[in-house]
């Protein structure tokens, strides 16, 4: 490709996004959109690779290790573990919506740190999607956040062994939408979606999907990698889709799940995939106990929240077809939620300030696991008899030696890593004391 061609292909991305805007933009519902993600259906290279190491783990015997078993996501991980466990986070920070500066053949990776997702591969696993079918997109959602979802695919005639340009782009997007809505339920947890038309392509793609934050310069990018060959489904989450209806055939029943990274309020579940004559579109799994729906993923694999630790849980997982058909139940899988490990919180009181008989306090509280927290509640116990008369930044109130200090409107989400400070003034008939029984929503956390 000649650097004049490079750059009329650059200069009209612009153009291409704002022409679509202006064409064919379906408006969505306004919801708060969350920051960090990345596509669950058509799954993106990193999640799918991600998936393929849980799932090799498991058979070995390793649970929560990855050993993936697909040769390039192999490779992937020779490279760097980084973008397995931190899949989602393919990003650049400062990029401010000029994605036509990226550089041929980065386009699926241009953050370094997953340089190895742009390895040109027939490998790489792929999800079959049905030409000029409607999808329903499904991407991940972590930390709130607005922002434009924009999705591009290659040319007919690309080819799957060469890095992918701009050139190998069609010249406009098929789709794009702002701020669409979440659901809870997806495979890792609350999720995006919307609904798109896809374009008449046959054989191998790659969909290039770029979400743009509208409140920072930074924004995300996925490489899906998809087969147009009539099968699969493009839309999993809609039981609306009759698909053939002449088949009754029910899929496979699920393999036996098995749970990993189990840490007293969370677990992920993985099982065998079920088999189908047309396309599995789903699974949904079940508390054993009472037939409650507990998940509805596309991927066989999902991760359940809100555990209580010291529990004792049993799930069964179905199947779905595009006909709507349902499988037998897998085999029931009873596990326990383990305890909190102490370290995924941590919290720092400080005396900024005391005189006789009161103090100033000062508490910040870390959170250290890889999930943001949304609302949060710190309990704590004091030691030398000492009271709260006064807290900003949140509320403070206190029953014996025990205070509960909460969020306040504009301070309750802790990003993943991110911390939050609230402080309180107290009276004391001495030197404050170390306090004891921290904890977080419930959780135990560590003190700093």
């Amino acid at each position: 490709m000649s650097t004049v061609t490079a750059l009329r292909r650059r200069a009209l991305v612009g153009a291409a996004i704002a022409g679509l805007a202006a064409a064919t933009l379906v408006a969505l519902p306004a919801s708060r959109a969350e920051a960090h993600g990345g596509l669950t259906y058509p799954q993106t290279r990193t999640y799918a690779c991600y998936l393929d190491g849980l799932a090799g783990g498991q058979a070995a015997g390793q649970a929560g290790n990855m050993l993936p078993t697909n040769p390039i996501c192999q490779q992937a991980l020779a490279a760097s573990s980084y973008p397995f466990y931190n899949w989602y986070g393919n990003l650049l920070g400062t990029i401010a919506g000029q994605h036509q500066t990226i550089a041929d053949g980065t386009l699926c990776a241009p953050d370094p740190k997953f340089a190895a997702f742009n390895t040109p591969s027939t490998q790489w696993p792929t999800t079959k999607l049905q030409s000029g079918g409607r999808i329903t997109f499904q991407y991940a959602a972590t930390v709130p956040h607005p922002g434009w979802w924009t999705q591009w695919i290659t040319k007919d005639g690309w080819d799957p062994s060469q890095p992918i340009g701009w050139d190998d782009l069609e010249p406009a997007p098929f789709d794009r939408v702002l701020n669409p809505p979440t659901r809870s339920g997806g495979p890792t947890g609350p999720e995006y979606y919307w609904t798109a038309q896809l374009p008449q392509k046959t054989g191998r793609h790659v969909i290039l999907s770029i979400w743009e934050r509208t409140d920072s310069p930074e924004s995300f990018y996925n490489c899906s990698d998809v087969v147009f060959d009539g099968g699969g489904t493009t839309d999993p989450g809609d039981p609306g889709d009759p698909g053939d209806p002449a088949d009754t055939t029910a899929p496979t029943a699920p393999g036996t799940p098995t749970a990993a990274a189990v840490d007293g309020t969370t677990a992920s579940l993985t099982w065998a995939a079920s088999t189908d004559a047309v396309g599995v579109t789903g699974y949904t799994v079940h508390d054993a106990a009472t037939g409650a729906v507990l998940a509805r993923p596309t991927s066989p694999a999902t991760t359940l929240s809100g555990l209580t630790p010291g529990s004792s849980y049993s799930v069964y997982v179905t199947a779905t077809d595009a006909a709507g058909n349902v499988s037998a139940r897998s085999t029931t899988l009873t596990f326990s939620s383990g305890t909190v490990p102490v370290g995924s919180c941590s919290v720092k009181f400080d005396v900024s300030n005391a005189w006789s008989g009161g103090f100033v306090g000062n508490v910040t509280i870390s959170n250290e696991s890889m999930t943001p927290v949304n609302g949060w509640q710190l309990t704590w116990t004091f030691t030398k008899g000492e009271k709260v008369t006064q807290a900003w930044n949140g509320t403070a109130t206190q029953s014996g030696a025990v205070v509960t200090a909460r969020s306040a409107a504009w301070n309750g989400t802790i990003a993943h890593h991110g911390a939050v400070t609230f402080g309180f003034m107290g009276s004391s008939s001495g030197a404050p004391g170390q306090p004891t029984g921290v904890a977080l929503n419930g959780l135990p956390c560590a003190l700093a």
